[in-house]
């Protein structure tokens, strides 16, 4: 037996009815992938995405703390959760059986324990094809719920009795047959996890006809149950394992159909196969560093809760800027050993009484950090949010504190609460020992030119944490005192791709915009009225020849004739932006791109052009156009050839073409489309080579809803996006979609309490990582003539007054600029301007309640949304109105 993927299947819930699609944008897929895999990545050994080390520093009041000895000064204890998952196998099952007279019984179950949902619907005899229609209401069985016009989604009841390995969940469909159903379609949803499981990358089968029996995804019958051999790695939790002999039996069938085909009798069958769920586990690790009496080494003690035998695989750096992995010198810990070609070293945990594991190690004054992830088996290893933990291990003299102090910190919740002069003078300390380090005249000359640029890059960064504290330990700045000097500017290359934290963002374009085909000089006549509103940056329709007119399905790369205009008014109408004062985004889309030829089998996987690559550059695992390349790294966009990222030639290729982009047509960086596709280490890769002003990612997947109502905590939704940040080594943003679907509910159903998360800060992804939150209401896919996920009607100014007001980088779309809406948006924006509202501003959340929600951003400005009351605090700000408008106000300090 060998494991296949069954290929889960992303359900958006504002998912269009099937008979209206998007030629350039159809369903995208979701994985959640639990697998870690060691592989070296440059300085850092053991990084699992590029080398982003998380310094831990947080100290939560929960948590488990350590024992220490009374007579050691604690320097660091931090615990903190550790997440895994352990595979549970079950089975599921598919029986149709036959009744009395003419009456069938389709029944779906599976034994495993979870939230269990079919999402189905039926195809009629005259409509035989990809879309689904709703089934008669006779047919659906109690506890159904209709969604929108095109399915229905029934729960799996949970049985009383079973009998050992028999089903715990099942759900029966009756139906009469001969009728007027060709066929039953369902996908498999676990609310538990969000997941949602197709077969073979499309829906479930069960033909009723004789015609339908071929179908690549159909099962029982002649056909049976086949599973198209999919990827290992981009499951969302869920493995399927059929004979490696039907493999050869499951080519995808031609689309084509005998339609006269005599129809057999329609007979039953019952089948099962092994599935494999892998369930979730929480556990946590501690790091505590204090000084050892004795000697002048740290002292750093580990201790976990993981079950078996836990290995801590470690090593120290000098520098705390690349934490290059080294070994320190002997003795080390019992049960230690080094780990090929001396890179790390490898500790086996001791066993408590507890069940817990720990180890202490002694580390040199002369190492600044210590390195560590940890290995539970020979393919599993937990790191800190996809990156190497890194516990900082503070010079001498930064440790050196009176008794006091030491006692004030073990009873502080966290770092944020010690002196912020307390900590400045740390980084004082550390800044004007680099400089010392690197002015020293026997230092000057044994190191090199590229380790005295290291230092001054460190102090750089030191220089700009020790100003960011100094910014908010004054949160009463006035507008006069702020110099145009003292904006929040990115220290060189450390953050390309994020701005300055001040942009206001303008789509320039909707779906209907190619139409003209002269875009580009009409947008021209727009640049100054658009600089003069208070945008900043200008995000442009792809550029490249494409199969659709609006440019998401792109051909030859290189080929910048599009239907919006050609090359030369492109290069025009970004020089004019520039002229004016405004950024340029290209629309750049990575994740397919279409063949210009057939190979020998009839299939489009050969291209053309400049870039005129051959199969070996589509994904292994789209069973469509027959890639040769690897398996995906993300969700696969089935309309187009889904370009493999891992091939070298391809990355190189790609960075070159993105090079070319900025130098031709002098894009200041990029909207980068549909990155659920491929890996964001990718991303990082692309942009360190095209080195953009600001870049924002495209990750849209569905929000948690439970029967079609969404779910309060959407912390998995903003996860997936945070972690794609994360892969990207933080270098670019991402459309804040949580916020979006959130604002939805909120709106819609007079529910303002969802605006707050539990911890009172915003639900989204501007509540986690504002400074990588591109917040938007509308866009070309969202609103438009395509209408995928409308927001609201009537009220948009109230998501523009969140969004406008709130940290994050707010985006507005190029329908409502240029509406009835054009002064209320004007105006937010030059209050935004105005109070210097930037995408770190701080929000405290006043109200959240059924029919109002009202913040304070920056203690400057004040805002509500909803039809109910609220007015600011009164006490040593005075407040007076500054906007208002159909259920939204917004005020300003006077």
């Amino acid at each position: 037996m060998s494991t296949v993927a069954l290929e889960p299947l992303l359900h958006n819930h504002h998912r269009e009815n099937p008979k209206f699609r998007s030629k350039s944008k159809m369903t995208k897929r979701y994985y959640l992938n639990y697998s870690y895999k060691l592989h070296s990545s440059g300085g850092s050994f053991c990084n699992f995405r590029p080398p982003t080390l998380h310094a831990i520093r947080a100290c939560s009041a929960n948590a488990a703390a350590v024992d220490i000895s009374e007579s050691a000064q604690v320097l660091f204890n931090e615990n903190f959760p550790l997440k895994r998952t352990e595979k549970v196998e079950g089975k599921i099952s598919i029986r149709l059986d036959h009744g009395k007279d003419e009456k069938w019984k389709l029944t779906v179950g599976c034994n495993l324990e979870g939230k269990w949902v079919l999402h189905w619907g039926v195809n009629y005899m005259d409509d035989i094809g990809s879309e689904w229609d709703q089934p008669p209401i006779e047919m659906r069985p109690p506890g159904s719920v209709p969604v929108k016009d095109y399915a229905i989604e029934t729960p799996l009841k949970k049985l009383s009795s079973t009998v050992e390995g028999g089903t715990l969940h099942e759900v029966h469909i009756d139906f009469y047959s001969p009728s007027e159903i060709a066929a039953i379609n369902f996908v498999l949803k676990d609310e538990e996890t969000g997941a949602w499981y197709q077969h073979r990358g499309r829906d479930f089968m069960v033909p009723l006809v004789d015609c339908l029996v071929e179908d690549a995804n159909a099962i029982g019958g002649k056909k049976g149950f086949g599973i198209w051999p999919g990827s290992f790695k981009q499951l969302s939790g869920m493995f399927l394992k059929p004979d490696e002999s039907n493999y050869k039996d499951q080519d995808l069938i031609n689309e084509s159909r005998t339609p006269n085909q005599q129809n057999r009798r329609l007979e039953g069958f019952h089948e099962e196969h092994p599935i494999i769920k892998e369930v979730p586990y929480q556990n946590s690790v501690t790091a505590v560093v204090r000084k050892c009496p004795e000697t002048s080494k740290n002292l750093l003690r580990i201790e976990t809760d993981l079950p078996g035998d836990a290995i801590v695989h470690w090593g120290v750096c000098r520098n705390d800027k690349n934490k290059k992995w080294e070994i320190p010198s002997a003795p080390h810990p019992p049960d230690t050993k080094v780990f090929k070609k001396k890179k790390a070293l490898q500790t086996l945990l001791k066993k408590k009484e507890n069940g817990k594991a720990w180890e202490e190690f002694r580390i040199d004054e002369e190492f600044v950090g210590f390195l560590f992830v940890l290995k539970i088996n020979e393919t599993t290893w937990l790191n800190c949010m996809g990156s190497d933990f890194y516990i900082p291990l503070p010079k001498y003299e930064t440790r050196k504190k009176s008794e006091s102090t030491v006692e004030k910190e073990k009873t502080t919740e966290s770092v944020q609460e010690i002196p912020p002069t307390e900590y400045t003078k740390g980084i004082i300390n550390e800044i004007r020992n680099l400089v010392t380090d690197i002015s020293s005249e026997k230092k000057r000359k044994t190191k090199s030119k590229e380790a005295q640029e290291s230092i001054l890059q460190e102090i750089e960064k030191l220089a700009a944490e020790a100003y960011s504290i100094f910014r908010s330990s004054i949160p009463t700045f006035t507008e006069e005192s702020v110099l145009e000097s003292e904006r929040l500017k990115p220290p060189g290359k450390i953050c390309s791709g994020t701005g300055s934290g001040f942009e206001i963002l303008c789509q320039g374009f909707n779906w209907e915009s190619h139409k003209s085909g002269k875009w580009y000089m009409e947008l021209k006549d727009k640049a100054e009225e658009l600089s003069s509103l208070g945008f900043t940056v200008v995000w442009l329709p792809p550029p490249t020849e494409s199969v659709s007119p609006e440019g998401y399905m792109p051909k030859d790369l290189y080929n910048l004739n599009s239907r919006y205009g050609n090359i030369d008014q492109l290069k025009i109408l970004v020089k004019r932006f520039h002229e004016v004062g405004l950024r340029v985004l290209g629309d750049a889309v990575l994740n397919h791109r279409c063949a210009h030829y057939q190979n020998q089998n009839g299939v489009w996987n050969l291209f053309g052009g400049r870039l005129n690559w051959d199969d070996r550059a589509i994904v292994a695992d789209d069973p469509h156009f027959q890639g040769r390349g690897n398996k995906s790294s993300g969700d696969n966009f089935h309309a187009a050839p889904n370009i493999d990222h891992s091939q070298d030639f391809v990355r190189k290729d790609i960075k070159e073409w993105l090079c070319w982009l900025r130098k031709e047509i002098g894009y200041d960086g990029w909207r980068l489309d549909f990155v659920r596709g491929f890996w964001g280490g990718y991303v990082k890769d692309y942009l360190d080579a095209s080195e953009p002003y600001f870049a924002v990612g495209e990750y849209w997947d569905s929000l948690s809803y439970t029967y079609g109502e969404m779910d309060l905590n959407q912390d998995a939704h903003r996860q997936r996006i945070v972690d794609w940040i994360n892969a990207t080594n933080g270098a670019a943003g991402a459309f804040d979609v949580t916020t979006k679907g959130i604002l939805h509910s909120a709106l819609e159903r007079c529910e303002y309490w969802r605006l707050t998360d539990q911890k009172g800060k915003p639900p989204g992804v501007v509540g986690w990582w504002p400074s990588r939150a591109v917040t938007f209401i509308e866009n070309h896919d969202t609103g438009s003539t395509q209408g995928h996920w409308r927001f609201p009607g009537g009220k948009e100014m109230q998501g523009y007054a969140y969004i406008l007001t709130h940290p994050g980088t707010p985006a507005v779309f190029y329908d409502h600029i240029f509406s009835h809406y054009r002064s209320e948006i004007v105006a937010l924006i030059s209050l935004r301007n105005r109070n210097k509202i930037h995408c770190r501003s701080t929000v405290k959340i006043t109200k959240a309640e059924k029919d109002v929600y009202a913040a304070i951003i920056d203690d400057k400005v004040a805002m509500k949304i909803g039809p109910g009351s609220y007015e600011p605090p009164t006490g040593s700000q005075n407040w007076s109105s500054s906007l208002e408008g159909k259920d939204y106000k917004v005020w300003e300090v006077s």
